[in-house]
């Protein structure tokens, strides 16, 4: 600049002062202007003003030289100290040169720029407020800035502003949280603590309602809370709690639904803080808002389903994630079953989950206190009609968590939890989701938990039993991609008066079953066939559990009426054997055991026929299974036939384990029939019968002690004699005869397989 160039109403001698290199003398120059200026305020001459503030701001505040730029900031300071309480007039041309000067490579001008700015302000106090964008934009710059002098001067510059906000009632929030909202995004942790900072003062002004604007800067505060400071992560901790106490002391103008995106993403953070306090959050928000909340179930079980399954290195979020899960599922209520309105107010987009957005219990109580055991606050729920349950999201969510292998067992545990308790709410909606949901249940059935397997049992039973099923079309088509699941049609050749003549999916004392329970028996024995360690390992215990929660009868009947047309023999077989051992031996089988036992009813004469033909795949369970029915004159005819069977090690061992359970609680009856030979000629007979059959083994002299106690063994001498018991009258219907033509049938075929069998080896191992 030309130092002799006429920039009146600056003299000549300001003019070379204020483009010095000496701080000392651009004081001086400062202070003739001070001096100037005043005067011109005094005149009352805003024209001379202006200019003087346009000369300091064109010519040497935004000047080439580093000089003259000291200069023009000073001088902009000595202007603004000069107008006093006027200067609010000119704060616009005082303001924007001091803050170009903020972007200055040199960083004492950057400092020079602070302190100018400073004292702008100091003397406008309020008036600064319709700028407080722009002094805040660049605040936040100079924030981050790497020299400590700057980054102090502009502390001190925040400092003051913070008091004038605080002290001020005309604040422009609404056009300062645009602002906000895009540097709350900064990644530099100085910028970071100063929008914290702000947010806390902002927080404490008690005209200023920050908590309507949260839902834009919330996201921005958990990532804030990310930060690697301790520090600074400590200040979000304390902002976010102090949105959460306004929240809970007015939670009718919070916007609930506006934020509930944003929590679930954050509580699916790695982040063991973030994931934390979002999950705190979210049950703050789930007891506050009530049905508000439910059109985001997807989302909330996306985030809260896995950390069930932490152990207890993250146990606090474990805990609260415990607690959002009971208090979302207590917000679902019969009404969400009724049909669909298209009147009612459209619900909230169901959120995308995080997950989705990077790649793709035992019977709760109708208590409305508590759910598990666990206290619920009553929430504050918006009318019905508001919000509706976006079912399908919730069976996505749930189907994917039992798809997916590395699912904890707790998670496992609560999704069978949830599809409960939807089957239990909202029935007939589930229902058009069982198709996709019955082939995973099935394959639960294998998981390791025994608990996850009795929750799975509880689904299943449910399903083929709820009367919501029964509505149920069992001829639709499948979806794309799903197997239809058969019923079989009743066998071929069923003779009349026997079970294959009725009805497949339910017997008459359980006219709650629907046309799920047979497909879920079919598909139970196909997986039991399939998967023999199954069977082996869990199959009393899921059968026993199932006549828990299913009528006994209605499992054995339609169990036997299945295998009687199953094709693999051996399995048929071994399934036989497991049932036989269950229905003699599981307490669960009492009252089906005392049902059989005396055959004093139509129905179950009609059900020991209905097993009598599928146990025939047994020789030794059909022999049990009339000793249990005290069918002694039939087992002594069916042990007869045994001499036309092959006998092999594993018949022995099944005659071996009926003289083990004849010794049994069980059977105390028939020990005791024992005293009373001329009654029971022909349960001495199949006693003896079966001890002709063993060897000399323990199982021998077991039985062989026993049937030397009993009282006269001359009367066995002449049997044909001894006046025979008589048939129960409510079981003369039962065609003795034709039964054990049915039993030779199915030996000769058993026969007839093993003797393919044998030859097919025989075949091989010449072919080798």
């Amino acid at each position: 600049m030309n130092a002799e160039r006429d920039l009146s109403p600056l003299t000549p001698n300001i003019v070379r002062a204020l483009n010095d290199k000496m701080y000392e003398k651009r004081k001086v120059a400062a202070l003739e202007i001070e001096k100037l200026v005043r005067e011109f305020v005094a005149q009352n001459n805003a024209a001379q003003i202006k200019h003087v503030i346009q000369i300091l701001s064109q010519e040497f505040a935004l000047s080439q030289h580093p000089h003259s730029r000291k200069g023009g900031l000073i001088g902009l300071a000595a202007c603004s100290i000069a107008l006093g309480k006027d200067s609010g007039q000119y704060l616009r041309e005082l303001i924007e040169p001091v803050l170009t000067c903020f972007n200055d490579a040199d960083s004492r001008l950057r400092y020079y720029a602070c302190e100018a700015l400073y004292n702008i302000v100091k003397v406008a106090r309020g008036a600064v407020l319709p700028h407080f964008n722009v002094l805040f934009d660049g605040l936040s710059k100079l924030a981050a800035d790497p020299d400590p002098n700057v980054k102090s001067g502009s502390e001190l510059l925040d400092r003051l502003l913070k008091d004038i906000v605080t002290e001020s009632s005309k604040f422009d929030l609404i056009g300062f949280v645009p602002l906000l909202r895009e540097r709350i995004y900064s990644n530099n942790q100085y910028a970071r603590q100063f929008i914290i900072s702000w947010i806390l003062v902002l927080e404490n002004v008690p005209d200023i309602n920050l908590l309507e604007y949260l839902p834009e800067i919330l996201d921005g505060l958990f990532q804030i809370l990310g930060d690697n400071s301790k520090e600074i992560r400590k200040m979000c901790e304390v902002s976010l709690g102090e949105f959460l106490k306004e929240i809970k002391k007015m939670p009718d103008s919070v916007k609930f639904a506006e934020m509930a995106n944003i929590l679930v993403i954050h509580c699916q953070s790695s982040d063991d803080l973030i994931q934390l306090t979002a999950m705190s959050w979210m049950r703050e928000f789930l007891q506050l808002a009530g049905r508000v909340m439910l059109p985001y179930s997807s989302g909330i079980l996306t985030a809260v389903l896995p950390c069930l399954s932490y152990d207890d290195r993250k146990k606090s979020i474990k805990e609260v994630a415990n607690v959002c899960n009971l208090c979302l599922m207590k917000l679902v209520t019969p009404e969400d079953d009724e049909s669909d309105d298209t009147s009612q107010i459209p619900s909230q987009e169901e959120p995308p989950s995080y997950q989705d957005a990077t790649d793709r219990g035992s019977p709760d109580t109708d208590n409305d206190s508590a759910v598990d055991g666990v206290s619920v606050v009553a929430p504050r729920s918006s009318p019905a009609a508001a919000v509706t349950l976006n079912l399908d999201g919730i069976v996505q969510v749930l189907d994917r968590y039992l798809h997916e292998p590395c699912t904890g067992m707790m998670t496992r545990i609560c999704v069978l939890k949830w599809l409960y308790h939807l089957y239990i709410k909202t029935p007939r909606k589930m229902f058009r989701h069982t198709d996709l949901l019955f082939p995973i249940l099935l394959k639960t059935l294998s998981d390791e938990s025994d608990e996850v397997i009795l929750k799975d049992l509880e689904v299943l039973a449910e399903i083929a039993s709820s009367p919501a099923g029964q509505s149920d079309a069992t001829n639709e088509e499948p979806a794309a991609g799903q197997t239809k699941l058969q019923v079989p049609s009743p066998a071929r050749g069923a003779l009349p008066g026997t079970c294959g003549a009725r009805g497949v999916e339910s017997s008459p004392s359980t006219p709650t079953m629907n046309s799920y329970f047979h497909r879920f028996m079919v598909n139970l024995l196909k997986r039991f066939s399939s998967e023999r360690k199954l069977l082996e390992m869990r199959g009393a215990f899921i059968i026993r559990q199932l006549c828990l929660l299913l009528n006994a009868e209605n499992i054995f009947h339609s169990m036997a009426d299945i295998l009687l047309r199953e094709e693999d023999l051996k399995f048929a077989s071994t399934m036989v054997q497991n049932l036989n051992s269950i229905l003699l031996t599981s307490s669960e089988l009492f009252q089906l055991r005392s049902q059989l036992k005396d055959l004093q009813t139509p129905e179950s004469c009609e059900l020991f026929c209905c097993l009598y033909r599928s146990w025939c795949h047994s020789p030794v369970a059909t022999v049990s299974l009339c000793f249990l029915t005290q069918n002694y004159r039939h087992a002594y005819h069916l042990i007869q036939k045994f001499g036309d069977l092959e006998v092999t090690v594993d018949f022995l061992t099944e005659v071996d384990k009926l003289v083990q359970l004849i010794e049994c609680p069980i059977f105390t009856y028939l020990r005791l029939q024992l005293l009373d030979v001329k009654s029971h000629p022909y349960l001495i007979r199949a006693l003896y019968g079966l001890l002709m059959l063993l060897p000399q083994s323990s199982a021998f002299q077991l039985l062989s002690h026993r049937l030397q106690c009993v009282p006269n063994p001359q009367l066995m001498r002449s049997g044909n004699d001894e006046p025979l018991s008589s048939p129960k009258s409510d079981c003369e219907r039962i065609d003795y005869a034709e039964l054990l033509q049915h039993f030779e049938r199915v030996q000769k075929k058993h026969l007839e397989v093993r003797h393919q069998r044998a030859g097919d080896i025989v075949e091989r191992r010449l072919g080798q």
